[in-house]
């Protein structure tokens, strides 16, 4: 079965993004394994906006990779090589995960990373906790009791820069 890794950063107080969706914040002057990382990923997962945001970037990051598009509206252009999903996500990453490929890249946001967590589809999460403390923004994590999930201190990664990355397996949800 394809694994599944949530390689996102945060702000020390939780935030993935500024309440505007800005990451403006987000250091970009060293690589933070992320060459690594992408190497072995072939496939994309994330939310409707978080490709809306891609998009804004001045070239478009992913065109080695698949990328699917959760969404429930379509807004947006399905280009590059980005397929939009709507209906059955359950069973539409059931599927993928029983598929053949390599890893699967579960790039965010936060309502598509809350699904995911709630299903049970997160093997694996790296994050990078970024020194600054937004104090407001969208959440790594939003509040749900019914997600509470065991984890396991795999690897911790000290940067010059202040950023730490935490490598966690997830263990199982508890119920």
């Amino acid at each position: 079965m394809r694994r599944i890794s949530l390689f996102i950063a945060s702000s020390l107080d939780g935030y993935i993004a500024r309440e505007s969706g800005e990451i403006d914040w987000l250091f970009t002057e060293q690589d933070y394994g992320y060459t690594e990382f992408i190497a072995e990923v072939d496939t994309l997962i994330m939310g409707n906006k978080t490709y809306q945001q891609v998009l804004e970037f001045d070239e478009y990051p992913y065109k080695e990779q698949e990328v699917f598009v959760l969404s429930n509206s379509l807004q947006g252009k399905a280009e590059n090589n980005a397929k939009f999903i709507n209906g059955d996500w359950y069973d539409f990453i059931t599927n993928l995960r029983q598929s053949s490929g390599g890893l699967i890249w579960l790039v965010g946001g936060a309502q598509t990373i809350q699904y995911f967590l709630k299903h049970n589809f997160i093997d694996e999460i790296i994050l990078s906790i970024h020194p600054i403390i937004l104090g407001s923004g969208i959440p790594l994590i939003i509040k749900d009791s019914s997600i509470e999930t065991k984890l396991e201190l795999k690897n911790v990664k000290n940067y010059d820069s202040g950023l730490v990355q935490v490598t966690y397996t997830v263990k199982s949800q508890v119920n």
